[in-house]
């Protein structure tokens, strides 16, 4: 698929990941107001999420039992970090604070991202990208509506940040996950871990869990319960963490970080259209600022990330033997060929002349996929 649809098609996933999550709040709103706890929502959601993914899970893995058995720790972080983090964390965040208050703390994840690419894996964000994130919040901060918060409670700042760091693990988590492990098999595998570890929190007392089974009121009818489990589990979970995670291995964790914020924007629009809530012309204006942040960091992830090298004074740029690997017919070995390339030679040197001792000779090696950046086609290394 050619790059620019491969692009396209990510973003897609991105903002289809971002509606489906926003629906999540409508969802369970239906369900707490009637006497089920919040807890017991988030593991009717993932619990029932799990255990539809599955038969599609085990089918995408026919043969390929070795990568799950490769895998099971990374499911299992991913599950304890991507999923039940951040979910326990925001509904204990709301127990102290508003629920926009501990939606703010929970998206500055997305700044926790950056910082992690920068530490880990050393790419610094660059100016835009740093304009991008700022811009973003400014809009995040707008759409949420926050003025008039009174004195936050420091017990609730610190679960809001703990959803923060569960945020951020989904999107880096996914974007780095294995590309052998189907993200059917990522999503359905992390649900469970996270139901199970919720449903161990519930046991031992340290959350309530509680349900009912009378009608709730859904958009001004009344439903069975079953309705908004249902789209608890199947839209706020199962599409919403396959999009996601197959957003984040296309655009990478930090782009799908950023398209991740509109999920803000459209729970704005889901709760006008569904509880009849119009949003203010502050949260309007916060929208456009969120696109415009999303679309900085777009465009600063789509430049390209190196130039033409410093060239000393009397040297030219003519070709250099360059040794690497490329695909060859069957029947014919890999082995190394030569490759021409620019660089910084003396003038005069035939590209085909032997490098002499003490020259550089440089060898391309592929990159390791898992970020965006790292999927360029590779990369040049002194040889050592």
């Amino acid at each position: 698929m050619p790059r620019q649809r491969l692009v396209g098609a990510g973003l897609a996933l991105a903002l289809l990941s971002a509606a489906t999550f926003a629906t999540s709040g409508t969802f369970a709103r239906s369900l707490v107001v009637t006497g089920w706890s919040a807890e017991a929502a988030v593991l009717a959601r993932v619990g029932i999420g799990a255990l539809v993914l599955a038969p599609a899970a085990l089918w995408s893995l026919r043969g390929r039992r070795p990568v799950l058995r490769r895998n099971l720790t990374a499911i299992g972080t991913f599950g304890i970090l991507a999923v039940a983090v951040p979910q326990t964390c925001f509904f204990n965040a709301v127990r102290h604070l508003p629920v926009g208050v501990a939606l703010l703390l929970e998206y500055l994840g997305i700044i926790l991202v950056v910082g992690w690419m920068w530490a880990v894996h050393r790419q610094r964000p660059r100016r835009r990208t740093v304009t991008g994130a700022v811009v973003a919040v400014a809009g995040l901060v707008l759409v949420l509506d926050l003025s008039g918060a009174g004195r936050l409670d420091p017990v609730g700042v610190l679960w809001g940040l703990g959803a923060a760091v569960g945020l951020a693990a989904f999107f880096v988590l996914s974007a780095t996950s294995d590309d052998a492990l189907p993200p059917v098999v990522l999503a359905s595998g992390g649900m469970a871990v996270g139901a199970v570890v919720l449903t161990g929190l519930g046991l031992v007392g340290a959350l309530p869990l509680h349900a009912g089974r009378g009608q709730v009121s859904l958009a001004g009818h009344q439903v069975s319960w079953l309705v908004p489990v249902a789209g608890l589990s199947l839209v706020a979970a199962v599409v919403a963490y396959v999009s996601g995670i197959g957003a984040a291995r296309v655009l990478g964790a930090r782009v799908s970080s950023f398209v991740g914020l509109s999920e803000v924007v459209f729970a704005v629009l889901i709760a006008w259209l569904v509880l009849g809530e119009l949003p203010a012309a502050v949260q309007l204006l916060g929208g456009v600022l969120i696109a415009a942040g999303v679309t900085l960091v777009r465009l600063d992830e789509l430049r390209p990330a190196a130039g033409r090298a410093a060239v000393p004074p009397g040297v030219s740029d003519s070709p250099v033997q360059v040794i690497g690997r490329a695909a060859v017919p069957p029947g014919v070995s890999d082995s190394p060929v030569q490759v021409i390339g620019r660089a910084a030679v003396p003038p005069g040197v035939p590209a085909d002349s032997p490098v002499p001792e003490g020259r550089l000779r440089l060898v391309v090696l592929p990159r390791p996929t898992g970020d965006a950046e790292g999927r360029a086609a590779g990369e040049i290394r002194p040889a050592g």
